[in-house]
Formats: structure tokens, C-alpha cells, sequence
């Protein structure tokens, strides 16, 4: 699970992130970066909307990002920035496929910085 100090929490921080970030697009996920700089853990936040399903698909969703996420962190820069946001074909995708699509996009925008 992702620490408190690893998520981003406040809707300003979203929009910030969304809004000036560069992005990535993949078959079932749309990934924001944007580098803080004041530094500081790599941050993650998720937005899986009601199109991606009902809650239990938008949870299972959820979880699998984060877990995913939890993965990632270790290898990321320090005051590296990421939204996540589900497509509707994300509910479907295995896990190992989603994985591979994240690793795929956070690799490509931290390596354009």
C-alpha cells in the first residue's frame, strides 16, 4: 500500500498535475507527470471515473493501480508527480497488461524531463 506521503490528496494538486503535466496515453490508462520542485517521495494519484464501471469493477481498478504504484516507486526520481487515469478497458485488462502499459508510460515521460 502507498504511504500517506506518496499519494496526492487535494483536488488543486490534481488539477495541477493534470493541467501542466506532460502525458501518455495507453489502450486502457492515461498517465500525467509533472516534476515538483521542491522534491520530495514520487507522489501518485488515481482518477477511475463511473465509465470504467460500477464500484467494484472502479475498486478493483483502483487497487490494481496502486499496487502497481507501490511498484514503481522505488525506481522513480525524487519529486516525480503521476496521475493515473482509468479508460474503460482497464476493468477488462489483466493485471500483467496493465502493468506492463504503466511501466511502459512512466518510463517514456520520466526519461523526456
Amino acid at each position: 500500500m502507498l504511504a500517506s506521503e506518496q499519494r496526492i490528496t487535494s483536488a488543486d494538486d490534481y488539477k495541477r498535475v493534470v493541467r501542466r503535466g506532460r502525458r501518455a496515453a495507453g489502450a486502457s490508462c492515461v498517465t500525467y507527470q509533472l516534476m515538483n520542485p521542491n522534491g520530495g517521495t514520487p507522489r501518485f494519484g488515481f482518477i477511475v471515473a463511473k465509465t470504467v464501471g460500477n464500484a467494484v469493477v472502479r475498486n478493483r481498478v483502483r487497487r490494481r493501480l496502486k499496487a502497481i504504484s507501490h511498484d514503481l516507486a522505488p525506481e522513480l526520481p525524487a519529486g516525480v508527480e503521476f496521475v493515473f487515469r482509468a479508460l474503460p478497458p482497464a476493468a477488462s485488462t489483466p493485471f500483467s497488461e496493465l502493468k506492463a502499459e504503466l511501466e511502459h508510460s512512466t518510463a517514456k515521460l520520466v526519461s523526456r524531463r
